[in-house]
């Protein structure tokens, strides 16, 4: 019965080994079949997962290396070092301000009672169900207008993007509320009796406490501001002032063909800032979580 109830055993453990090997394979797949693209010659899409041949012409494009004048002329219509400059750019501001301003409407929705707050909440539930493209005529017809007072939030601006994407803060006020919520609020009643004020219970108290919660938004909001198209495309005009992801779209637009290895190289590329953030958000949230409550 023992040796009958082992092979079971084993049989599971096989099952579970190739679960994750096919799970592991659909993962790695598509990333080697970008890596593969990108070191093809030429700009073709279909081709051996190992390429014949190794070039480095579309990595020559995305850090603007040229070898050649006919080269340069090309790659100075894809400036991507530029284009993701804007989009870091961006992302860095969004995130910034907007965790600035929802980590502050949160504590005020989790610890200050005033009138219509119930309400107030359940409207930044309701608006933000709302996609952001549902309002593009709306939102254009605005920039265009708030531009002729201040032109550096007008249209084809990255400030009016920036002030575009900030209004995503409704989703963070959410989150943060709730993880202030769950923190003792005899800290901030002891902090009172000390002589703390609101400000100074938010900056030293509810704020250290908090880091987890912060960095996650922090990650989604660069993450989101980053690779965001739709809103990007209604914006900017000028290709200087491209974002990557929107950049990347005119490597499939091309009136002599698509150029599927320029953009499989960026879209690699991409990924680097991303990442990064991410690798420096994780040390931080860490952190947070084993001493937060410590400083408390």
């Amino acid at each position: 019965m023992a040796m009958v109830e082992g092979k079971k055993s084993n049989i599971k453990v096989w099952l579970a080994y190739l679960f994750l090997a096919v799970f592991i394979t659909g993962l790695i797949y598509p990333l080697l079949a970008m890596v593969s693209v990108s070191l093809r010659p030429g700009n073709l899409l279909n081709g051996p997962l190992i390429p014949e041949t190794i070039s480095f012409e579309h990595w020559r494009l995305v850090f603007g290396i040229a070898q050649t004048e006919q080269e340069q002329a090309v790659f100075d219509k894809f400036p991507v070092l530029l284009w993701t400059w804007n989009s870091v750019k961006i992302a860095l501001a969004t995130s910034t301000i907007t965790l600035l301003f929802a980590s502050m409407a949160a504590y005020a929705f989790a610890r200050i009672k005033f009138f219509g707050s119930k309400w107030l909440l359940m409207a930044l539930l309701i608006i933000g169900l709302f996609p952001a493209f549902s309002g593009m005529v709306a939102i254009r017809i605005m920039v265009e207008k708030l531009g002729y007072y201040v032109p550096a939030l007008g249209f084809d601006t990255h400030g009016a993007l920036i002030l575009l994407y900030v209004g995503s803060v409704l989703g963070e006020v959410w989150l943060i509320k709730g993880y202030i919520e769950s923190l003792d609020p005899a800290l901030e009643e002891a902090a009172t009796m000390d002589g703390a004020n609101r400000w100074q219970i938010l900056r030293y108290i509810i704020i250290p406490l908090s880091v987890p919660i912060l960095v996650v938004n922090f990650v989604l909001s660069f993450a989101g501001a980053f690779g965001e198209f739709i809103l990007a495309s209604l914006m900017l005009t000028t290709e200087s002032k491209y974002t990557l992801a929107l950049g990347m779209q005119s490597f499939l637009y091309q009136p002599y063909g698509q150029m599927w290895g320029d953009f499989a190289a960026t879209a690699i590329f991409a990924a680097l800032p991303i990442t990064t953030v991410f690798l420096i958000g994780q040390k931080w949230l860490i952190s947070g979580l084993t001493s937060g409550s410590v400083k408390g």
